[in-house]
């Protein structure tokens, strides 16, 4: 039988840390188990196996809660602490550290309530949803984000944070509602002008529509074929179908979820680009660190930024609808939508729309301010769900300019974050587009004829900057680190509204 070894080489001189990795190692294996059975979950589980699956993922919850809160994880992490570790080990300790703290924060009892309302919530808001049912989604929605603010209360008083800043650590380790209300507000500042500048811009600038229908099965294929084009190992990862796209599983099997519509097939291309940015961050995590918390994701703005270089920087790049367009014609048939130019004005159109998932890139940060102008007093007390509507409402027509009034669908129930007791997310994608535009624009300044090649289907350089300064570097450094290693400095979003100024008017 073959051991996986643990990051960094063990030693006798590091007996506690040495035992600190095999307790990790073995936790990683039930992750694996919990990621495959929770995508399950979503995309092939037939409607009643809901109620016996999330009693099973609420029993794993807890095993993994005890794993994982055992008092000799405590006392090992201070012995290695004392042992001559290299930097690895060290930063491995460190993102142990993090994990065990988080774990310890929170009772057993509120894990397992947490799954089960989760589960009860995400599973009756599928049929919500389509019957525009508010009140029947609230009445499930109660008990998420009581569980949810329990939750953020007790992870916030040991760390010194506020309830809000807790549930965005769990996604994006340091960020806090102080930063967040800087960078957000000067977003807020110029998008609104910016947004109908591109509007006016793009008038003149007349898309021809695609003709109808589009089997979903030439969809799937198109998909498939599009993935290997931007170098997803189908030997380790798979394309389905769900509710919602999603990126799951993990590295050494990577689940990838899209979902079609037989009269646009846009949607499920640029979602399933978005997805295989994640999935290929996760494919090329360090292979001999694996099993290690110093082994995955840096955070989720980071991964965003990955999904959003794939869908966003290098899929509604000119030269990428170049190399589109013959697999969009072999899927189709020929039209004239499908001419390269027309393809890319079509993945570039900038419209003000309800739908968070189906917005451009310009309209996007608009959709994820909303949403955290909305959960962080929903989080912290200051707003009951009974008021969401006429806040969601009012700050969609002083964002874009739309009207939700009675539209709950597409409007506070669209997204499965809630249900799922996601809350601290959302920021993670504006974020991850930033760090996008940060990365093309250092990867500009050091390859430039990153553009020529894109456009001559040259993608390994821009893969291989990606690999080397991103996704083999895992969780070894923090965020800033990580970003300074990467471009020079940290998060600056200055190069986001470049980015966007220089596409849509320039």
């Amino acid at each position: 039988m073959t051991t996986v070894q643990p990051v960094a080489t063990t030693s006798p001189a590091t007996p506690a840390y040495n035992a600190l990795a095999e307790a990790f190692q073995r936790l990683y294996r039930f992750d694996h188990l919990q990621a495959i059975v929770g995508w399950d979950q979503s995309a092939k589980m037939p409607p009643r196996g809901n109620d016996a699956r999330a009693a099973a993922m609420a029993e794993m919850a807890a095993l993994m809660h005890r794993l994982r809160t055992d008092p000799a994880l405590r006392d090992g992490l201070q012995r290695a602490e004392q042992e001559p570790l290299d930097d690895l080990q060290r930063a491995n300790l460190r993102e142990m550290h993090r994990e065990w703290s988080r774990s310890n924060a929170l009772p057993e009892s509120l894990v397992q309530r947490r799954e089960l309302a989760v589960a009860r919530c995400e599973h009756a808001w599928r049929q919500q949803r389509p019957a525009n049912d508010w009140k029947g989604f609230v009445g499930n929605l109660r008990d998420v984000l009581a569980v949810s603010r329990e939750e953020a209360a007790l992870l916030s008083q040991p760390a010194g944070l506020r309830p809000y800043d807790a549930m965005i650590d769990r996604y994006e380790p340091g960020m806090t509602c102080a930063q967040l209300d800087r960078v957000f507000g000067e977003v807020r500042q110029w998008l609104p002008g910016l947004i109908q500048r591109v509007i006016d811009h793009q008038a003149n600038q007349p898309v021809i529509e695609p003709v109808g229908p589009f089997p979903q099965a030439a969809q799937h294929v198109l998909c498939e074929q599009v993935m290997r084009l931007l170098g997803f190992d189908f030997e380790a990862g798979r394309l389905d179908v769900s509710a919602h796209p999603f990126s799951g599983g993990v590295p050494e099997d990577v689940r990838l979820t899209t979902r079609f519509r037989d009269d646009d097939f846009v949607t499920s291309l640029l979602g399933t680009v978005h997805e295989t940015g994640h999935g290929r961050y996760e494919q090329n995590l360090p292979r001999d660190w694996l099993g290690q918390p110093v082994a995955s994701a840096r955070s989720m703005a980071i991964h965003e930024s990955q999904s959003l270089a794939f869908e966003m920087q290098l899929g509604s790049h000119v030269g990428f609808a170049t190399l589109l367009a013959p697999l969009v014609r072999r899927a189709f048939g020929d039209q004239p939508a499908f001419e390269p130019a027309n393809l890319h004005r079509l993945f570039t159109r900038v419209r003000r729309g309800l739908i968070r998932v189906d917005a451009d890139e310009v309209t996007y940060p608009a959709h994820v301010i909303l949403r955290y102008e909305i959960e962080r007093p929903l989080i912290e007390g200051e707003l009951q769900l009974d008021d969401v509507p006429a806040l969601w409402d009012e700050k969609m027509k002083e964002l874009l300019g739309l009207d939700t009034r009675g539209n709950f669908k597409d409007g506070p129930m669209q997204d499965v974050h809630w249900p799922a007791a996601l809350f601290g997310y959302f920021p993670s994608y504006s974020l991850g587009a930033m760090y996008a535009a940060q990365w093309f624009a250092t990867m500009r300044r050091q390859h430039p004829t990153l553009d020529t090649d894109i456009a001559r289907g040259e993608l390994a350089p821009l893969f291989d900057w990606l690999r080397e300064n991103i996704w083999r570097k895992a969780s070894r450094w923090t965020t800033d680190e990580l970003s300074v290693q990467a471009t020079g400095e940290t998060l600056n979003p200055a190069h986001f509204k470049a980015h966007l100024e220089s596409r849509y008017l320039g």
